[in-house]
């Protein structure tokens, strides 16, 4: 069976190895974020924000995949795509969410949107990860 980028991108996250996802990630990335109304966008300003969010979550594991196609956000064409579900927590709040992953032709991810619940876990994982953008300088403070 043939490993794909969804593969290695669930490893990189399950083992909190920011390095391996340098190469999974297209240049141009995409990332829609459940608490920012436009994207992160770019390969350094992505590896940046998952280094924030390997950080943030505490007991973080995907409990489930499907895979399929779907449009993308940036052009609205047809990508091969797949919905990871995960749970985790942060700052005491249980966060139930889904990963959708767009590939590029060549195979590597270039567009990825996370969704959550409840609001009450949304609202903790944006203050969260705002700190921690904050903190390594990728963000200005508010």
């Amino acid at each position: 069976m043939t490993t794909t980028a969804v593969d290695r991108f669930r490893a990189a996250v399950d083992t909190r190895d920011l390095a391996a996802l340098d190469d999974l990630f297209t240049e141009d990335i995409r990332l829609y974020s459940p608490v920012k109304f436009t994207p992160f966008e770019g390969r350094p300003m992505v590896l940046g924000l998952f280094g924030v969010l390997l950080r943030t979550f505490e007991d973080f594991r995907y409990v489930g995949e499907f895979a399929g196609t779907a449009q993308t956000s940036a052009d609205g064409s047809e990508a091969p795509a797949a919905v990871l579900l995960f749970r985790a927590t942060v700052n005491g709040k249980e966060i139930h969410g889904i990963d959708l992953v767009h590939l590029a032709e060549d195979g590597r991810i270039k567009e990825f949107t996370v969704m959550v619940r409840p609001r009450s876990a949304v609202h903790a994982l944006g203050e969260a990860v705002l700190a921690g953008l904050v903190a390594d300088g990728l963000v200005p403070a508010p």
